[in-house]
């Protein structure tokens, strides 16, 4: 693989593949973590004199132009950080976007249009990338919360131009490979989040991998379904169940709620209660984890030498439901083993309790950075090479 100081980038356009898929409210940006870890990489091809041009996904807009999936909050956001102007565009390809990459001068910095707003990037359709590779002369990829996508953007792009890795990406996997070179046990992974489709994989290979398996959050609800017990109207994956019972759910080293904050209403209008998991009623659903298994949780934690942690256990955006994620951060941030983290939800966890400073390395990835620590290739990683 190449990196940044392989090439010379002066008066070259070079298309810049990023992660700024970042949460927004209201047209604001709520955590601008992913486009701060990317400037080591804008600032040095600043330096060097390179025509920047970046690009980037937000949301899921389903191949469908949306208002509020726009990046121009994203630009106006590169340009404060930067002190630089950030020229946004209306799209991503196309002939006017190929005429005014043209005509870009030495440190100027274009912002491409949401790349999936068009279909292909996500089919990985090779006219795309083709269309992408006419705007630049080099490919820098520093995407790594991307990098297990096999998208026209990651994998067919850098089949058409010279490519390396940016600074963020070469970090990532040095920091990452150390932690896989050097795992110190017990070693405890806790994942957490809604889907336990997207990580059904990763939850095989850590039950082999790791000394501890912890599950919370809404992917966890689907385990309890698996395991025979009621779980009311809360969220689960139906048609994963039948596949999660083929994982071996009696494993001493998986370890899911015991207990658990139920109510029926998910805005926390309605009254809530703490019940031991199985014990819910029709209406009610778990929102998140009760005290008993926070203190199961803790005392593992407490216990192990390395942590990796990506999920929230509960509806953390609501402060009803948030004491569980919170009291999972905390723990984390206080263990005496090293420490790693990522997910967009889990770093806005850690940035809102002022822990950032206590992990021992925050991972822009969440789904990457686990399927990198599962040992797994990662379409993005590999056609750099």
């Amino acid at each position: 693989m190449r990196f940044l100081r392989d090439f010379n980038f002066k008066n070259k356009r070079v298309l810049v593949r990023a992660d700024f898929n970042v949460p927004l409210k209201d047209g604001q940006l709520v955590n601008d973590f992913k486009i701060r870890a990317c400037l080591p990489t804008i600032e040095y091809l600043l330096k060097q004199k390179a025509k920047i041009i970046l690009l980037t996904h937000l949301g899921r807009p389903s191949g469908q132009p949306k208002k509020e999936l726009k990046v121009d909050p994203i630009g106006q956001k590169i340009s404060q950080l930067t002190s630089q102007p950030v020229k946004k565009l209306d799209n991503c390809i196309g002939p006017g976007i190929e005429q005014t990459a043209k005509e870009m001068k030495p440190g100027q910095i274009v912002l491409l249009e949401n790349l999936r707003f068009h279909s292909e990037e996500k089919n990985n359709q090779p006219d795309f990338a083709k269309q992408l590779a006419k705007l630049g002369e080099i490919y820098v990829d520093d995407a790594f919360a991307n990098v297990h996508r096999a998208h026209a953007s990651m994998v067919g792009l850098p089949q058409y131009l010279p490519n390396c890795a940016g600074l963020l990406l070469e970090k990532e996997i040095k920091s990452l490979s150390n932690v896989l070179l050097q795992t110190k046990r017990p070693l405890t992974v806790i994942i957490g989040g809604v889907k336990i489709s997207t990580k059904i994989k990763v939850i095989k290979n850590f039950l082999e991998k790791a000394d501890n398996l912890i599950l919370g959050g809404a992917l966890a609800n689907t385990v309890i379904s698996a395991k025979g017990f009621a779980v009311g109207q809360s969220i689960i994956e139906e048609e994963m169940v039948e596949q999660v019972k083929k994982l071996e759910l009696t494993n001493i080293k998986l370890h899911i709620p015991v207990d658990i904050i139920v109510s029926t209403d998910l805005q926390g209008q309605a009254p809530t209660r703490i019940a031991p998991v199985g014990h819910i009623e029709e209406k009610e659903m778990i929102l998140d984890i009760g005290p008993d298994t926070y203190e199961l949780f803790k005392r593992i934690i407490s216990q192990s030498k390395m942590i990796v942690w990506n999920g929230p256990m509960g509806v953390f955006e609501n402060e009803k439901f948030a004491s569980g994620s919170r009291e999972m951060a905390q723990i984390v941030a206080q263990t005496n083993g090293f420490s790693v983290v990522g997910g967009g939800e889990t770093i806005t966890l850690l940035e809102q309790l002022n822990l950032t400073d206590k992990i021992d390395h925050i991972s822009t990835g969440g789904g990457a950075m686990l399927n990198f620590l599962a040992g797994q290739k990662l379409p993005g990683i590999e056609a750099l090479k």
